[in-house]
């Protein structure tokens, strides 16, 4: 199994780009936080990538389109403030609603990576803002406790609210669950 920590200590450029399929990595921009939730650039990019080093408090590696830059740095911000993860993400989802933040593209993906095993370890999201599940075909059961064990399928989140997004546990690697 891959040391994913002493990877991080050794080489934050290759541990942040970890999330991403291979053909993704090597032009991704790499940007980290300092404790204010500024941003700064670690590695400029040549692609649509753009990968944030892992968060200390939450403990994920996120790398997505950088047209979620804007919604990166608001996370940050939230951060260094001592908001909890939990609340992070509904301000997100509130600043996202009310147009604080853009909208996020229609098929954006987000590639995350979590290293404890009380998460999904590597999961890609697909952002589907207004979609409903029933349009789209897709379950709406969720697939966490299968996916912990390896054996998770994709599933809707939030359906029918600019927040609908498909998550997709990738198993079978050694990076997953």
């Amino acid at each position: 199994m891959l040391d994913t920590k002493a990877l991080f200590d050794a080489d934050p450029i290759s541990h942040a780009t970890l999330p991403l399929p291979i053909d993704l990595r090597d032009g991704a921009q790499v940007v980290t936080y300092d404790s204010d939730g500024n941003r700064q650039v670690l590695r400029e990019g040549t692609n649509h990538i753009e990968c944030v080093t892992r968060d200390e408090a939450t403990g994920f590696t996120r790398c997505g389109h950088k047209s979620l830059s804007a919604q990166s740095d608001f996370r940050a911000k939230l951060s260094a403030q001592g908001m909890s993860f939990m609340e992070v993400s509904s301000a997100v989802v509130e600043a996202r609603e009310k147009g604080e933040i853009p909208a996020t593209n229609y098929g954006s993906m987000i590639y995350r990576l979590y290293e404890e095993d009380d998460r999904l370890k590597l999961l890609w999201v697909v952002y589907l803002p207004d979609a409903t599940a029933e349009e789209l075909g897709m379950s709406l059961a969720p697939q966490r406790d299968q996916s912990l064990a390896g054996l998770g399928r994709p599933w809707m989140m939030r359906e029918g609210t600019p927040s609908a997004h498909l998550m997709i546990p990738i198993n079978s690697t050694a990076l997953s669950n």
